[in-house]
């Protein structure tokens, strides 16, 4: 009967489900030299030059104490630094940050080809259901 409890619970799947893909996310962004949430958040100083730490939370979903962390990791690292205009900190990437770029794109898109190559056109349905889902447990909290 546990069993069935356990692959009936959206908890315990959803655990499981992130210990695997954190494992292969890991493995793929180690040639990268960052771990993958350190990655994403350059990738979204990529696309947004001068974004603020509280837009980086947003988008990547993440506790501002985490962002904060990240940021201050990846500044000692000569991968980033931040400008303070008024209330905001704004997140840029330096020259050696940007140098990582082609890198990181190679690690994600090695990422998403590796699941691709296990759950097939499904993969991305299943991310996009998962996002959705997310989205609606988020605003009921």
């Amino acid at each position: 009967m546990l069993q069935v409890y356990l692959k009936e619970c959206l908890y315990f799947t959803a655990n499981r489900l992130g210990r695997v893909i954190t494992k292969m996310a890991e493995d793929e962004f180690a040639s990268s030299g960052m771990s993958p949430t350190s990655a994403f958040l350059l990738m979204a100083v990529y696309e947004h030059d001068g974004i603020s730490q509280k837009e980086l939370g947003q988008i990547l979903h993440l506790q501002p104490s985490t962002v904060t962390r990240l940021i201050e990791k990846l500044a000692a690292k000569g991968l980033l630094y931040n400008r303070v205009e008024g209330r905001l900190s704004l997140i840029y990437a330096t020259d050696k940050g940007k140098a990582l770029e082609a890198s990181i794109n190679e690690c994600w898109i090695n990422l998403r080809s590796r699941y691709a190559a296990i759950l097939g056109e499904e993969s991305d349905t299943l991310s996009l259901q998962l996002d959705e889902v997310s989205d609606r447990l988020e605003k009921i909290e």
